[in-house]
This record gives structure tokens, C-alpha cells and sequence, in this order.
């Protein structure tokens, strides 16, 4: 399941040990976060309990955005043990998020 997080929520979400925690930053403007939204839902369903996947929307919070330099979107962050572990820009294929996920397992 993919949680909303927001600016008030983020640092406690993101500091939960343990697994990886994925966090797409997206508008609701953004054609390519649409395509990419399906996608993190199916990773989310097939990962289970492993990772904590989180949707944040920019525009409704700034200041996650702005302190993790998020300038473009999509933008899926990778954080492990609450820093971040690998940065994805643009839409990508599902496989190349499963191998970037993998790796932090």
C-alpha cells in the first residue's frame, strides 16, 4: 500500500528502521507522475511488509521538496535508515526501480 506523507509527517516516516522507504514527489499536473503512479502502487502490492513506499505531492509541500532538491518530477527517493540511499528522476521502467529497491534490501 502507498501512504501520503507530508511536510509535517516526513522525517518521522522516513526514519523508520529497517527497511526501505520509497517516496515518489509528484504534482497533479505532472503527465509522466500519472504514468508513473501505477507503477508504484504494483511495487508497493509485490514488496509487501520488505519497504514502505509514500507519495508526496510538491506542490501541497514545499519544504520536503525544497530540502531534498527536488526540482524535477517524478523524483522517487530511496531512504535507508532515514537518509537517502539513491535518487531516481523521470519516469523510468518498472525493472529499473525493482533493481534500484533491490539493492537496499
Amino acid at each position: 500500500m502507498v501512504n501520503v506523507i507530508n511536510d509535517s509527517n516526513f522525517g518521522q516516516e522516513i526514519s523508520k528502521g529497517g527497511k526501505p522507504v520509497i517516496v515518489d514527489f509528484w504534482a497533479a499536473w505532472c503527465g509522466p507522475c500519472k504514468m508513473l503512479s501505477p507503477v508504484i502502487d504494483e511495487l508497493a502490492g509485490e514488496y509487501g511488509d520488505k519497504a514502505a513506499f509514500y507519495k508526496l505531492n510538491v506542490d501541497e509541500n514545499p519544504v520536503t521538496s525544497m530540502k531534498f532538491n527536488v526540482s524535477s518530477i517524478p523524483t522517487v527517493i530511496i531512504f535507508k535508515n532515514g537518509v537517502v540511499a539513491e535518487t531516481l528522476v523521470g519516469f523510468r521502467p518498472k525493472q529499473a526501480f525493482k533493481t534500484a529497491i533491490d539493492k537496499y534490501l
